[in-house]
């Protein structure tokens, strides 16, 4: 039971982070229109609103792409698509650090040939395994917490992650200002 236990306290975590915003009402602010509207009421503190948001919203499974719509759909595709690519960074840096404090390297400690296997490859080739995991699933939660806990080095984990986002992120604000403009929302 030893070894569970940190995956326990991880489960624990993130379950009572969602419970407080849940219940504070704080998860409803998450929205397209509540992002539009702190971006474009000061771009300076909007932004710092924008990417305090994305980080915890990363935390608590709100999929990125509704920051990234709402930063394209404010600032254009070029700079929604850098202060997304800013955010998410910083988003998945900050998730890194916390779910690694809270449940250290756990996925180490199971008994499972499926995760010994794929921590082997993940060792073998840290930083190729990151980028193509952020270019297939960008700052998905689940992404996060696992990488967090498979004892991967922080240096390789940056790296990984700033080379796999812009891609993805490149083709979502494409998809989003072409939306916008067919939509005539913009």
């Amino acid at each position: 039971m030893h070894r569970y236990q940190r995956l326990l306290a991880v489960f624990l975590f993130l379950g009572l982070l969602l419970a407080v915003f849940e219940l504070s009402g704080l998860r409803d602010q998450f929205n397209l229109a509540f992002l539009q509207h702190r971006i474009l009421e000061n771009k300076i503190s909007g932004l710092l609103i924008f990417i305090l948001l994305f980080s915890l919203g990363n935390l608590i499974q709100i999929p990125g792409w509704v920051f990234l719509a709402a930063a394209v759909l404010t600032l254009g595709r070029t700079w929604g698509g850098v202060a997304t690519y800013v955010a998410a960074s910083i988003s998945c840096v900050l998730t890194f650090f916390t779910i690694r404090f809270v449940g250290g390297d756990a996925l180490r400690q199971l008994n499972s040939k499926i995760a010994a296997r794929l921590l082997r490859q993940l060792d073998a080739h840290p930083i190729n395994s990151i980028l193509l995991l952020r270019i297939l699933f960008q700052t998905m939660p689940a992404l996060n917490y696992a990488l967090a806990m498979s004892g991967v080095k922080f240096r390789n984990y940056l790296i990984g992650t700033l080379l796999g986002l812009p891609l993805p992120i490149i083709l979502y604000c494409w998809f989003f200002d072409y939306l916008a403009k067919t939509l005539k929302i913009v």
